[in-house]
């Protein structure tokens, strides 16, 4: 009874971990592998440790810490886990007449450079914030949306400085025009021809970074939707 109860439990176990595998990306599946693989290590020193094999027992404890996180020293371990090599980065593309700006799907940081006017060729990372508040005088309203977005996450107070800035103006709405399909692939983060699974998917990864809600710019979030759109109506008519 003992072993069929274990054993329906492990295949609950199995089940759940199956599930999860299917639907993860490479990044957290590799987090997961070196969990699990750890907890394995642990338990199997307590294994030792339970049969006297303290001396062996020891370096599996330290093993399986190190896999958890616990304790600094992972790459001894050869990096155990990342199915040797890097997950290639994923980032978000969106391109105005004035501005190219680059998100990293990941971590949810936020780059830009000038492609036009006396700012041309800088990046926004170089200019102070005064000087990227004076620019809004010379950007259209597209441009000074991703502005907006890229400060609010810079610097959130941003508003506050610009008030008296003869510089500063409020963007009116940004005119979005159509957009292609190389447009939306690279506001997803994704190759061309990347199947629905996908481009839901990324959507959803930008979403969490971009909503409104969630302290994000609302004029991103409608072009994210905008290329989900795109691509899924390609999907449509190709089907």
């Amino acid at each position: 009874m003992t072993y069929f109860i274990a054993g329906l439990i492990a295949l609950i176990v199995f089940s759940g971990v199956l599930n999860q595998v299917i639907s993860a990306n490479p990044r957290w599946l590799s987090k997961q592998m070196r969990r699990l693989g750890g907890i394995a290590v642990i338990a199997f020193g307590i294994l030792l440790l339970a049969r006297g094999r303290w001396e062996l027992a020891l370096p599996a404890f330290l093993a399986g810490a190190t896999l958890l996180g616990i304790v600094p020293g992972q790459s001894m371990l050869g990096g155990w886990g990342q199915a040797g090599q890097r997950t290639p980065r994923q980032t978000s593309k969106v391109r105005s007449t004035f501005i190219e700006m680059e998100l990293d799907i990941d971590t949810g940081q936020m780059t830009g450079r000038f492609l036009a006017g006396s700012l041309a060729g800088q990046t926004l990372e170089q200019l102070p914030v005064p000087r990227l508040i004076q620019a809004f005088a010379e950007i259209d309203a597209e441009s000074a949306q991703l502005l907006e977005a890229y400060l609010d996450r810079r610097e959130p107070t941003w508003r506050e400085h610009a008030q008296g800035n003869a510089g500063a103006r409020q963007a009116g709405p940004a005119a979005s025009g159509a957009m292609t399909e190389e447009e939306a692939y690279q506001i997803l983060g994704l190759e061309a021809g990347a199947d629905e699974e996908a481009i839901r998917g990324a959507h959803r990864s930008l979403m969490k970074k971009l909503h409104p809600d969630q302290g994000g710019s609302t004029w991103l979030a409608s072009r994210v939707n905008q290329a989900k759109d795109v691509l899924l109506d390609r999907h449509r008519r190709n089907s």
